[in-house]
């Protein structure tokens, strides 16, 4: 089989999930090979034989470090060019999107962003994309050059699937432009003990309906009896009840969770852009005709703060 080239988001050696779902699609349309680039890199190995990979590219350097992104596609460049790969697999986070960009302009091949699944194809992989707030299902094809697909965060299963796993030093030669953009501090985000937002396999989102940043409480209450992530709306957050960093919508966030609850919130168009490829979508809205109610599985008519404190106690009840 052909090899697939699959770029690993790591943390010091730590695997992200969204990593380990590329390695389950990879496998579907080829041999994943990953790319772990960075500090740690040589400790992804196990974790990634365990999930697929034959093979472990790693190559580290400060340069990876120190700078924004473009070290990173000169490293996919040079994996490009020593494997010869039927595909390019990178997470659709904003970083991996910009690099799988910049890497797909660099080998003269076609991108395709976002994607929800990944099967083969008698003419290359084929990628399925939602559209039009989950209206569509589309499925597209590069057809020029290696494919560089973006998927996004729960898309796949992580599923065990034993392989080689054998390390091999990726030689990297960086360009002029790898130190252009320098790095010159970092704060490290505060832990909140919830799972990151996009990788989520529940989120709880709260909008105008809420009615102000003391009764997000109750929405993070219920979240965390899930031991789910906190999403805001675009109104929520524009009012100061909840950090940017928990937006989701188009100029947010866009999350695909097993499970999206929605309180409090309209349903704009806006919002939906981000949540709208969830697998199973609740809403709580008091407003019967609210936009939201024409996308949700669930709907619940009626007020948030008596519907959501019941559904809390529900779920502890269940749960203990």
């Amino acid at each position: 089989m052909a090899d697939i080239l699959v770029y690993v988001d790591h943390v010091d050696g730590a695997v992200r999930k969204p990593t380990l779902e590329l390695l389950t699609l990879a496998r579907r349309i080829g041999d994943p090979v990953a790319v772990a680039l960075g500090n740690g890199a040589a400790d992804t190995a196990a974790a990634l034989a365990e999930h697929g990979a034959v093979k472990v590219l790693t190559a580290d350097a400060p340069e990876f470090a120190d700078y924004l992104v473009v070290p990173k596609v000169d490293a996919l460049q040079a994996a490009v060019a020593a494997v010869s790969p039927a595909a390019v697999l990178v997470p659709s986070s904003a970083e991996g999107k910009e690099i799988a960009a910049r890497l797909a302009v660099r080998i003269g091949s076609g991108i395709i962003t976002d994607a929800v699944d990944l099967e083969a194809g008698d003419e290359g992989p084929v990628a399925t994309q939602s559209a039009f707030a989950a209206s569509f299902a589309t499925k597209s094809r590069v057809s020029k050059g290696t494919p560089v697909i973006t998927v996004k965060p729960n898309s796949a299963p992580v599923e065990a699937a034993p392989a080689a796993g054998a390390v091999e030093a990726l030689a990297v030669s960086f360009g002029e432009l790898a130190t252009g953009t320098k790095v010159t501090a970092r704060t490290p985000r505060e832990s909140t003990g919830r799972p990151e937002l996009t990788e989520a396999a529940i989120v709880v989102s709260g909008g105008r309906g809420v009615n102000g940043a003391e009764n997000f409480a109750i929405i993070e209450a219920l979240a965390d009896s899930l031991g789910a992530a906190v999403g805001a709306s675009r109104a929520a957050v524009d009012a100061g009840w909840y950090p940017h960093a928990n937006q989701v919508g188009q100029t947010g966030k866009s999350v695909s969770p097993q499970l999206y609850i929605a309180s409090g919130i309209s349903g704009a168009i806006q919002h939906r852009a981000g949540m709208q490829t969830s697998k199973t979508i609740v809403a709580i809205n008091k407003d019967a005709e609210a936009p939201i109610f024409d996308l949700v599985d669930y709907g619940v008519v009626g007020d948030l703060f008596d519907v959501v404190p019941q559904l809390t106690e529900e779920v502890k009840t269940r749960k203990g």
